[in-house]
Order: C-alpha cells, then structure tokens, then sequence
C-alpha cells in the first residue's frame, strides 16, 4: 500500500459527493438519496482514506459503541483497489478504542466472504438473525428505475 495514504475518523474530511457518487452505484444501495447518505454518516463512526487531498476509500460503522456493531458501506475507488485499503480501513475500526467491548459485530457482504474471514467474521446462525426490509422507495433516489434496481440488488418479493 503506498505509504502516502491517509486514514481519519474525522467526518468533517468526508468527500460527500464522491461517497454518494460511489454508494448510489453500488449493489447494496442503488440510487440511494444523497440526504440519506449524510444523515448515515453523521450518525456513524466513519472511517475515509485519502491520497493527498482525493478521497479513495470509505467504510463506516454503526454502533451503541459498547456491545453492538454494524459495518457496512466498504467502499474502495477501483483504481486502488488490491492495495490493501480494505483490510487496513477493517484493522482501524477492529482497533478502535470505542470497538473494544463488543459482543457482536455484524455486516452484510455479496462478495466480499474471503476479506471478512480474515478478521473472524463468519456465517450468522439463521435460527437467531432476522432481518426486515422496506420498500426501495424509502431510500432510493425517485429516478431511479426499479428495474434499475431489481438488477443490482435482487430481493424476494414483497407480500
């Protein structure tokens, strides 16, 4: 990994644009609404990484910061990626001093199984998880297509 990057907590570097650019292509949030972006950052811990003054990585965690985690949108600029940006922005968060008490940490990958692993992630029992989900509408941007979506992130369908 090039020496020259930057890793910082500090929501107020966060490239706003650029992570809602990279968010809202995403398989996990296709289309979502820049608001909703802002709001998820200001009420996460978050973590950015930056070469000079460009922005090329994010992740966040949500967490009561004593017993509960939830990381989720692991972003890498394509360019850098293979780098080890990744394992590095998860080895920051796993040394964080508000991390340290946590009984479960949570997150949620398409293809991303073999880097989890390495940081002892692994499968939820399915008899103790569940999840519910909401209508895209409630965060999607209203032009993006549902088809647009239904393509990026297939869901079962709604009863």
């Amino acid at each position: 990994m090039d020496a020259r990057i930057e890793f910082s907590h500090d929501p107020t570097r966060i490239d706003l644009d650029r992570v809602h650019g990279a968010l809202s292509q995403s398989y996990w949030s296709p289309g979502i609404r820049r608001e909703l972006v802002e709001k998820a950052i200001a009420h996460s811990l978050v973590l950015g990484a930056y070469l000079a003054a460009t922005q090329i990585a994010f992740a966040r965690v949500v967490t009561d910061r004593a017993t509960f985690a939830w990381l989720c949108d692991v972003w890498v600029d394509e360019g850098f990626r293979g780098q080890g940006i990744g394992k590095a922005l998860l080895a920051r968060f796993e040394a964080h001093e508000d991390l340290q008490s946590l009984r479960t940490w949570g997150l949620g990958t398409r293809d991303a199984h073999g880097l989890y692993a390495q940081f002892g992630f692994g499968p939820c029992p399915a008899d103790r998880w569940m999840i519910r989900r909401f209508p895209d509408s409630q965060w999607q941007d209203a032009e993006f297509s549902k088809e647009k979506s239904a393509k990026a992130y297939p869901r079962a369908p709604e009863r």
